[in-house]
C-alpha cells in the first residue's frame, strides 16, 4: 500500500547553556535558518565546556581592546607610553588570561560573573587614562553590561549598573580625582544609560526564553505526535497487510489514495482501481453493469453509506462475488473528503448458497409425489366404506400428511425465491376476516384474544390464495409466540395509493439481533428452540417473497417481553 515516509522523532539532547545565559535544554530545532543557527550555536557552546563559554563571552571586548591599542599605537603614541593606559590594558590582557587558565567548571556558577565587574572597572581605567581623546572607550561597557543582563536571574543586572557605577568611581578614587570632574556624562548620565541597556537586555532576553521554552516544548509534542503517528501507521500498515478483506481509500473525486494489499493482488479488485485497468463491475443479477457513477467508491465519496451489497466482478466463469461495504470520510465541518470501500469476497457463500437452495429444490419436488400419491389413496380409504373403526386414525395420518406436503411446497418456494402469482380484485377485508376466522379456536386455546380491525371494502389487485397463505403464517406465528395469552389484533387501513395491514401481538417479543435475522431462511431464535415452539422458521421468509412478489413491501418491530407488529404493504386497486 502507499505509505506516508516519515522520519523518527528527533532525538532529545539536554544542551548545556554558555555562561549567563541559562538557555533551557534544547530539543529538535524547527525549521528555518534561526533555529538552525540556534541550534548550530548551542552544539558550539556545549562542545566548548564552562572554560570555553567564558573565554569566548570576553573575547568581543578582548579584541576590540586589541583594536584600540593598535590604533593608539598608530594615531595617538604619547598615550600608549603612558604608565597608567599600559597598566589598564595590561589589566584586560590579565582579565583574558584568567578567562583561560581558571578551571570554571570546578568552581561556583556565580564564579565567572567576577570577570565582566572586574572588565567594568578595567574599562574605567582606561577611559581615564586615555584623558578626553578615549571617553568613547566608556561605550566598551556594553560588553560586560550585556554579558551580565542577558540572564534570568535579576540579581546580575544589579551586578551589571554596580560595574558601570564602579569604572566611574573606582579609576577616579585610585588617580585621586574628582569623580565629579568629567563631564555630566560620564559621571551621571552614563551609568543610567547603561542601567537602561542593562534592563532592556535582561527584559527582551527573558522573553526570548520564554518563547524559546514555549519553542522547545511544542517541539517536544511534535516529536512525541509523530513518533505516534509513525507508530499509527505502521500499525496500520501491518492490519491492512494482513486483512484478506479488500480496502479502497478515495478522494473526495473518487481518485485512487490508499489500496491494501487484498485490493491490488486479487485481479478482479485490481481491475477497478482506474490506474490498472477498466473497471469491470456488477450488479447481483451478473449480467447488468454498473455505471461509472454507480461505483462503490464514488457513492461513498458523495457521501452515501451502504453495507454489505452484493456486487459481482470479472466476467464469464471468472466472475467473483463481492459483499461492499462504504463510508464517507468527513472533516470536522462535516464536508466530505473522500471515503472507504471494503471488499469482502462472498463467492464462495453463494455458491454454497446456490448449492442448498438446489438442494432442498430438489429433496422437496422428490418428497411431492409421493406425499401425493398418500394423500389420493387416504383419500380414497377414508371414502370406501368399511372402514368406520379407523376413521379418526386415517384423519390424523391425513391432517399430518397434508401438513407435512404444506411444508414441502414451502421449501419449494423458499428455494425458488419466486412463486406462481394469479392476481385477481380482492376484498382484502374480507380476506382477513376469513383468515381471523380460521385461526380464532387455535387463538383461543393459547388464551389470547384474536381481533380485526379492518376497514371496508379495501380493494387491491392480488393473489388471494397467497395473500392468505402470509396472513395464515403471521397470525400462526402471533399465537405461537404468545403463550401466557394477550392479545393479537389484525389490522388493515388504506394509505394513499397503498393499503396497509399489520398482526400485532403481545407476546414474547424478539431481541434485535433476532429482528435482523428474522426474514432468514430457516432461522429460529433462541427462545423459540428453548421453548421448544413449532416452527421450520420459513414463514416469514415466504411470507416476504410473496409481498415483494406483489411489488409490495414487509417490516417487523419488536422488543423482548413487549411483542411484535409484521407490517406489510400493497399496491391498492385504483377507485
Amino acid at each position: 500500500m502507499k505509505r506516508i515516509q516519515a522520519s523518527g522523532p528527533t532525538d532529545m539532547r539536554q544542551r548545556a547553556a554558555a555562561p549567563g545565559n541559562d538557555r533551557p535544554p534544547a530539543d529538535a530545532a524547527s525549521p528555518g535558518w534561526d533555529a538552525l543557527l540556534a541550534d548550530w550555536i548551542d552544539r558550539f557552546f556545549g562542545r566548548l565546556g564552562v572554560r570555553g563559554r567564558v573565554v569566548m563571552s570576553q573575547l568581543p571586548l578582548s579584541v576590540t581592546l586589541f583594536l584600540v591599542v593598535v590604533a593608539a599605537a598608530i594615531f595617538s603614541p604619547a598615550t600608549l607610553a603612558d604608565d597608567t593606559f599600559r597598566i589598564a590594558v595590561l589589566a584586560h590582557a590579565t582579565l583574558f588570561g584568567l578567562c583561560l587558565a581558571v578551571p570554571w567548571g570546578k568552581l561556583h556558577p556565580e564564579a565567572f560573573t567576577l570577570i565582566p565587574v572586574l572588565d567594568c572597572v578595567a574599562i574605567g581605567f582606561t577611559r581615564q587614562a586615555g584623558g578626553p581623546s578615549f571617553n568613547v572607550l566608556s561605550l566598551l561597557l556594553v560588553f560586560p553590561v550585556v554579558w551580565l543582563s542577558v540572564s534570568r536571574h535579576r540579581h546580575r543586572v544589579v551586578l551589571a549598573v554596580l560595574g558601570t557605577v564602579l569604572s566611574t568611581v573606582v579609576p577616579a578614587a585610585a588617580l585621586e580625582a574628582d569623580p565629579l570632574q568629567g563631564s555630566m556624562i560620564r559621571t551621571i548620565f552614563l551609568p543610567l544609560v547603561m542601567a537602561a541597556i542593562a534592563v532592556t537586555a535582561h527584559v527582551v532576553a527573558g522573553a526570548l526564553y520564554r518563547q524559546r521554552g514555549t519553542l522547545v516544548r511544542k517541539d517536544r509534542d511534535l516529536a512525541a505526535t509523530l513518533a505516534e503517528s509513525v507508530r499509527r501507521q505502521r500499525l496500520l500498515d501491518a492490519v491492512l497487510s494482513t486483512v484478506d478483506v479488500g480496502v479502497w481509500v478515495v478522494d473526495a473525486n473518487g481518485e485512487d489514495v490508499l489500496t491494501n494489499r487484498a485490493m491490488r493482488t486479487d485481479p478482479s479488485l485490481a481491475r477497478l482501481i482506474p490506474a490498472t485497468g477498466s473497471p469491470e463491475l456488477f450488479y447481483g443479477d451478473r449480467t447488468t453493469p454498473v455505471p461509472p457513477d454507480g461505483f462503490p467508491a464514488v457513492r461513498a465519496s458523495r457521501g452515501e453509506a451502504f453495507t454489505n451489497e452484493l456486487y459481482w466482478a470479472g466476467e464469464d466463469a471468472g466472475q467473483r462475488a463481492y459483499s461492499v461495504s462504504g463510508r464517507a470520510i468527513r472533516s470536522m465541518d462535516g464536508t466530505n473528503t473522500g471515503a472507504v470501500v471494503t471488499f469482502a469476497e462472498v463467492t464462495a457463500l453463494i455458491n454454497a448458497l446456490a448449492a442448498k437452495d438446489n438442494f432442498v429444490a430438489t429433496v422437496s419436488h422428490e418428497l411431492r409425489t409421493p406425499l401425493t400419491s398418500i394423500l389420493g389413496y387416504l383419500e380414497l380409504l377414508i371414502d370406501e366404506p368399511g372402514h368406520e373403526d379407523i376413521q379418526a386414525e386415517l384423519r390424523i395420518v391425513e391432517r399430518n400428511a397434508g401438513h407435512l406436503l404444506g411444508l414441502v411446497n414451502d421449501l419449494i418456494a423458499v428455494a425458488s425465491e419466486d412463486v406462481e402469482l394469479v392476481p385477481q380484485e380482492t376484498d382484502i377485508a374480507g380476506l382477513l376476516a376469513a383468515a381471523v376466522a380460521a385461526n380464532h379456536e387455535k387463538a383461543a386455546l393459547c388464551g389470547a384474544a384474536l381481533v380485526l380491525d379492518a376497514e371496508e371494502p379495501l380493494t387491491a389487485r392480488v393473489d388471494p390464495v397467497r395473500i392468505r397463505q402470509v396472513v395464515g403464517n403471521l397470525i400462526s406465528n402471533a399465537v405461537k409466540y404468545s403463550p401466557d395469552g394477550g392479545r393479537i389484533t389484525v389490522r388493515a387501513r388504506r394509505n394513499g395509493k397503498a393499503l396497509v395491514c399489520s398482526v400485532s401481538d403481545t407476546g414474547i417479543g424478539m431481541t434485535k439481533e433476532d429482528q435482523e435475522q428474522a426474514f432468514t431462511k430457516f432461522f429460529r431464535s433462541a427462545r423459540s428452540r428453548d421453548t421448544a415452539i413449532p416452527g421450520a422458521g420459513l414463514g416469514l421468509p415466504i411470507s416476504k417473497t410473496i409481498i415483494e412478489g406483489h411489488g409490495g413491501s414487509i417490516s417487523l418491530t419488536s422488543a423482548p417481553g413487549e411483542g411484535t407488529t409484521v407490517s406489510f404493504v400493497l399496491p391498492a386497486a385504483q377507485t
